[in-house]
């Protein structure tokens, strides 16, 4: 079975989310559990908690991922904002933890002109101090793979290996791969050969077995750009070709694959986007 999904609206209910994405036919899928542009926070009820695991067990959905609000920037220089983001993660995380979501996907964050080294530094103190702070919370922590936008950090698989190295308690941190950000950060995947080569340099730098989730998305800009943008699938710099690579391979049979593609107007087009892959998942 293909643990493909995508990212659902929570509008009409946490629980909801989970039966839009049955379905789409969906084994997996992620959501924010919180409006991600506010940094108010979600209280959770008892009865909303109850109503999430109803519809956990009535979809057969468990393989699911929350993503964090973009807001969050531990490597913040302003004293406030760095504060308020160690705020927000550590809920974030015990809200995932009352619903049994076991992954929390977080960009890990952008130095705003300190310099790499500073902010990586920082984000390490931060997990460190919030996984001091949340010990007995089970979600993993997976830093989302960036296209290298401005002053942000996650764009080197060297970067990611760097955070990872630094933080205490390795069981709870991972890795989530874009597939339009890395393309965008200069790691090409349009061909199987070159989709090899970027997989190879993964495990080498940071290891498979730290690879808990992967998101697809075609990407707007051109290779090597820089510019996060997703496109639909195929309908983007990077081609089917990539994608087939990504659903073919026998290594990532059992990491979940989600597609944050654009919510637009005309065509269902998550439903075509989930189609295709399922598609190019079925050639081998």
């Amino acid at each position: 079975m293909t643990l493909l999904g995508g990212h659902f609206s929570i509008s009409r209910g946490l629980d909801s989310a989970l039966y839009e994405a049955k379905a789409y036919g969906c084994t997996t899928c992620q959501i924010f559990t919180k409006n991600a542009a506010t940094w108010r926070e979600r209280q959770l009820t008892p009865d909303r908690i109850n109503a999430f695991g109803k519809a956990r067990t009535d979809t057969g959905i468990d393989r699911i991922a929350s993503h964090a609000s973009y807001l969050i920037n531990l490597a913040s220089p302003d004293e406030s904002k760095h504060a308020r983001s160690i705020h927000a993660l550590e809920n974030e995380l015990i809200r995932a933890g009352m619903l049994d979501i076991p992954y929390v996907v977080l960009h890990p964050g952008a130095h705003m002109g300190e310099g790499e080294e500073t902010g990586v530094q920082r984000i390490i103190d931060c997990l460190n101090r919030i996984f001091r702070k949340t010990a007995d919370v089970a979600p993993t922590l997976l830093l989302e793979t960036t296209s290298g936008q401005g002053s942000g950090i996650g764009h080197r698989f060297e970067q990611l290996a760097g955070i990872l190295s630094g933080v205490d308690e390795q069981r709870r941190i991972g890795i989530c791969m874009d597939s339009c950000h890395i393309f965008a950060a200069g790691y090409d995947i349009r061909t199987e050969a070159a989709y090899g080569s970027m997989m190879h340099r993964f495990d080498t730098v940071i290891g498979l077995d730290r690879l808990h989730l992967i998101h697809l998305n075609d990407s707007k800009k051109p290779f090597a750009s820089r510019i996060d943008r997703h496109s639909h699938i195929g309908k983007g710099q990077i081609g089917l070709a990539g994608f087939r690579c990504f659903m073919t391979d026998s290594r990532l049979a059992e990491v979940p694959k989600i597609i944050e593609t654009p919510k637009e107007q005309g065509l269902d087009w998550d439903r075509v986007n989930l189609d295709l892959l399922r598609r190019l998942a079925d050639k081998n």
